[in-house]
């Protein structure tokens, strides 16, 4: 049997087939008797529109590419979900790619949107060479969102305040008593953006000397050795900022092997908020950057460029939150 058509669909509601198109594309030009007619000949024929028939003729795919640089971190995750929900609230489907994958079969990452003719791009987390996103942002929109890299003009950046969110935990640290405060850095320009934020508050309290820093990759193996490193120093901290939750999981586990109690002989903080933040037996105080809503602007702003495509790049910024669970207190000595 041959699926139903458009024209099967107005036969049964007895209507034309340009009513029918209107009522499928949500036109408000449509008596509400008649709209309730087509989707009840839509339910009983159970039609499906013919998606590429309508992106040819409207030149659109109402897809979006979706270039996420790292799908272990769970931050991204409510990201994703921030950026969808408005997104199909659009009639906009989100396709994934994985970044790095692309990149270690050679190919350059945004090639297989470009070839789906999807309508707009949105890149998730940092990327090796963000100014290679020129030549894509001259065919399409393009929105960056979780990254503070510099970007090409006509692309808008959508990511939390990390310099804000890096003093909060630092001065949280600082006001349960911690002077021996180490920072367990990371990478690009969200990681530099932590650190120089945490060694500036420091120093802003006359603590500059009590400061240290130790470079990791932002995985839980690597805030793991880590930790280890500091923990190993004479005069070694009471208090540990990770640059995000999974290096504060590795973080944990170290001191934890090294028969230090959490909080009671070390507070250690993370950043994100992300699911694994919030497991009971862990329980971290960690930063809460925004994910969802900075997936939701990037939506946004996405959607505003569909309109404005030569409109000069933006950079929003949503505010953190200080959420204080059970792996700090004030220190027993300092």
């Amino acid at each position: 049997m041959r699926p139903p058509t458009i024209r099967d669909v107005a036969d049964r509601a007895g209507v034309s087939k340009s009513l029918v198109s209107l009522v499928l594309r949500g036109s408000e030009q449509v008596r509400p008797e008649k709209r309730e007619a087509v989707l009840r000949a839509v339910r009983e024929l159970g039609y499906r529109p013919n998606t590429a028939a309508r992106s040819l003729s409207e030149r659109r795919t109402r897809t979006v590419g979706v270039l996420l640089n790292d799908l272990r971190n769970p931050w991204f995750v409510d990201l994703l979900d921030g950026l969808n929900s408005l997104l199909h609230d659009n009639g906009l489907h989100m396709l994934l790619a994985d970044a790095r994958l692309n990149r270690r079969t050679g190919q350059d990452p945004a090639d297989p949107f470009l070839d789906l003719r999807v309508d707009g791009l949105v890149v998730v987390g940092t990327l090796p060479d963000p100014a290679a996103l020129g030549a894509v942002a001259a065919r399409m929109p393009v929105v960056v969102a979780g990254a503070r890299e510099a970007v090409p003009p006509r692309v808008d950046v959508v990511a939390g305040d990390d310099e804000q969110g890096a003093r909060l935990v630092t001065e949280h640290l600082i006001g349960l008593g911690h002077r021996r405060i180490a920072h367990i850095a990371g990478y690009g320009a969200v990681g530099e953006l932590r650190r120089r934020s945490f060694e500036a508050t420091m120093r802003a309290h006359g603590l500059a000397d009590h400061a240290r820093v130790a470079p990791s990759d932002m995985t839980e193996e690597g805030g793991y050795r880590t930790m280890v490193r500091l923990l190993g120093r004479p005069d070694r901290p009471t208090a540990v900022f990770a640059v995000n939750d999974i290096a504060c999981v590795g973080a944990l586990s170290a001191a934890e092997e090294l028969g230090l109690e959490v909080p009671r002989d070390l507070s250690v903080v993370g950043y994100d908020n992300t699911s694994i933040s919030r497991l009971r037996h862990l329980w971290l105080t960690t930063v809460d950057g925004g994910g969802h809503d900075v997936g939701r602007r990037a939506a946004r702003c996405l959607l505003d460029r569909f309109d404005r495509p030569e409109a000069p790049g933006r950079v929003h910024l949503a505010a953190p939150a200080l959420e204080i669970r059970g792996t700090t207190a004030p220190p027993l000595t300092d």
